[in-house]
């Protein structure tokens, strides 16, 4: 018989919307692989996310936000079973109202490929994700197809309701409240 062993996929720009909802909490993400990971055997921590956006010639606010981003994922690579995946920002324009607008290039792809690659050689039989995006549907019809069990974490917040389809496509749900939060605070 297999032994029960997950890997965790983790949105980290979702997990960032979570995280402001629940007025910018400060977080335990060991604690927060123990609990996507139930009892079961953690495989590794996948997190996706990219650095913020920096011009050519950074105002000195661009330059420490660039810096404590880099921090915050070395740290997190450095932690027991965590592994980071960099995407890039892209600048897209400037949206009607002034405002910048960015798109993030590679972190649905990178996740979408690390959950179709871990299905396919049988290296886990369940799958935690952390994520609200639709993109993913794809690459979760095939991890299922490989027997692997899904179990979606996410808010039900207004704000950071994940997609309807991605809901449905899931073996489980945990919805991610306040008292889900508080036990994962620094």
């Amino acid at each position: 018989m297999i032994s029960a062993r997950t890997a965790l996929f983790i949105d980290g720009g979702y997990l960032d919307n979570i995280l402001r909802a629940f007025g910018k909490a400060k977080i335990d993400y060991e604690k927060l692989a123990m609990c996507m990971s139930e009892d079961r055997q953690l495989l590794r921590a996948y997190y996706y996310h990219c650095l913020p956006y920096q011009t050519s010639h950074p105002t000195e606010e661009e330059s420490k936000q660039f810096s404590n981003a880099q921090k915050f994922f070395r740290k997190l690579n450095r932690l027991n079973s965590f592994t980071v995946r960099e995407g890039k920002l892209a600048f897209r324009g400037i949206d009607d109202e002034g405002r910048t607008i960015f798109e993030q290039k590679r972190v649905d792809v990178s996740l979408a490929t690390d959950i179709v690659l871990h299905s396919t050689k049988r290296l886990i039989t369940h799958a935690s994700l952390l994520t609200g995006d639709s993109d993913f549907l794809p690459a979760l019809e095939i991890a299922k197809s490989e027997g692997v069990h899904l179990t979606l974490f996410y808010s039900d917040k207004e704000d950071t309701l994940p997609h309807d389809e991605l809901l449905d496509i899931v073996d489980e749900r945990k919805v991610i409240d306040y008292n889900f939060i508080d036990s994962l605070r620094r």
